[in-house]
């Protein structure tokens, strides 16, 4: 088989029908234009969505939780082991809120591989004093080098310095909206109330903005110092160890595994995010669906030119078998036609493609909710452009192949008679 030639009159064919080639190659164009631009698209969306929720979560929180006691005092008795016991109103344990042992903990999660980092926490409910009004809120007692070293906790604080805390005797950075609300400013002194009454003047030294309202208009941050001496608590008081993984994946398996082994309540991300993940997936789900249908359809388009081609290059067939072409040759002949369209096509395409989302990358995009994103998210990832390169040259070779088998099946004599 001589390539060379085969190539040749390949390219003849596709020039002698250059308007019919050139619809099937903007087909193919436009097809992979909108997958890479599509997903590139979705995916920068749902990034953006996993750094405001996800990468804003332990992958798994270590604490003890409020809970009624499993076993009541009834169900010890010797007398009435063997019947049904209905209690009502159970009331929860006398379990702390703080953990036991916190510095061993800390000290035996620092060792293990499968872990990131460690950012212990205490996390509390308070009243903020607005003149006669008390507003609900949480401060969360944090160690800012660690919260921003594992959750960026400097890309959401949107005005002041997050380490301010830490050099500030009893300050604290306010949620934003809850600012709103009291008409703070930083620099201001306000006061806070703990459930147990008390009471503490704090200095507002910033502003933190998550994107999500509800937490912004309760939420608050202070150093795990203050937040001891506003409870009244000692240096090892800490209600909460967050932790970071090497594989997130893996959360589920050892939130159990710690669970069992420090006598704590633990869960982890994707328990406490199956809705976000699952709609993430969907979202991505969708996108490639998009993707793939476009090339199909551009796929079938060609099928169409091709068929229509051999339909009209019947004499053409017909004299390359007289010639001495075999049908494999001439097969050969309408599938690298396909070929040579979903390649030139694909490169456009993924020109285009690229050209799009450096667009779209630099669109404004202004919203309150989100102080820190200034354009629309895109995702350059390279496996875009090789799935979009892939599917092009594989749908252009399958709707080439079918025309082409049947113009391999073609009898020269009988088109050579009807001549």
């Amino acid at each position: 088989m001589n390539k060379q030639l085969i190539f040749r009159i390949a390219k003849a064919l596709m020039l002698a029908r250059w308007k019919q080639t050139m619809v099937a190659a903007i087909g193919v164009t436009f097809s992979i234009t909108m997958f890479v631009t599509l997903l590139g698209f979705m995916n920068g969306l749902n990034d953006l969505l996993d750094d405001l929720i996800l990468n804003r979560t332990a992958h798994i929180r270590l604490f003890n939780e409020v809970k009624p006691t499993p076993i009541q005092p009834i169900d010890k008795s010797i007398t009435y082991r063997n019947t049904e016991n209905f209690i009502g109103s159970v009331k929860p344990n006398r379990k702390k809120l703080e953990l036991h042992n916190v510095s061993s903990i800390i000290s035996s999660l620092k060792k293990d591989s499968r872990v990131i980092g460690v950012a212990p926490k205490i996390t509390t409910q308070v009243f903020y004093n607005v003149g006669e009004i008390d507003m609900a809120g949480v401060i969360n007692g944090i160690d800012p080098d660690v919260e921003n070293q594992l959750f960026s906790f400097d890309q959401y604080v949107v005005e002041g310095n997050y380490l301010d805390i830490t050099s500030i005797p009893n300050s604290i950075i306010l949620g934003k909206v809850a600012a709103e609300k009291m008409l703070t400013e930083l620099g201001d002194i306000i006061q806070v109330t703990t459930p147990k009454g008390n009471r503490m003047k704090l200095k507002v030294v910033g502003f933190f903005q998550s994107g999500l309202q509800d937490i912004d208009k309760v939420q608050s941050y202070a150093s795990i110092k203050t937040t001891q001496k506003l409870l009244g608590k000692t240096n090892n008081y800490i209600t909460d160890i967050q932790l970071k993984l090497t594989n997130i994946e893996n959360a589920p398996k050892v939130a159990k595994e710690y669970e069992a082994l420090y006598n704590v309540d633990a869960t982890d991300i994707q328990t406490a995010n199956a809705q976000f993940e699952t709609g993430s997936s969907v979202r991505t789900l969708i996108s490639y669906a998009v993707g793939i249908t476009l090339l199909i359809v551009s796929g079938f388009g060609i099928y169409n030119i091709l068929n229509m081609m051999i339909f009209e290059k019947m004499d053409s067939i017909a004299i390359l078998k007289a010639t001495g072409f075999s049908g494999r040759e001439v097969k050969f002949v309408f599938i690298t036609i396909g070929v040579l369209i979903g390649v030139v096509g694909g490169i456009f395409g993924l020109i285009f493609g690229f050209g799009f989302s450096v667009l779209i990358d630099n669109l404004p995009f202004n919203t309150a909710a989100m102080p820190t994103v200034t354009t629309f998210p895109v995702n350059y990832d390279p496996k875009f452009y090789l799935i979009g390169t892939a599917f092009s040259i594989l749908t252009t070779y399958l709707a080439g192949y079918f025309p082409a088998q049947k113009a391999s099946k073609v009898d020269p004599v009988d088109i050579i008679r009807g001549k």
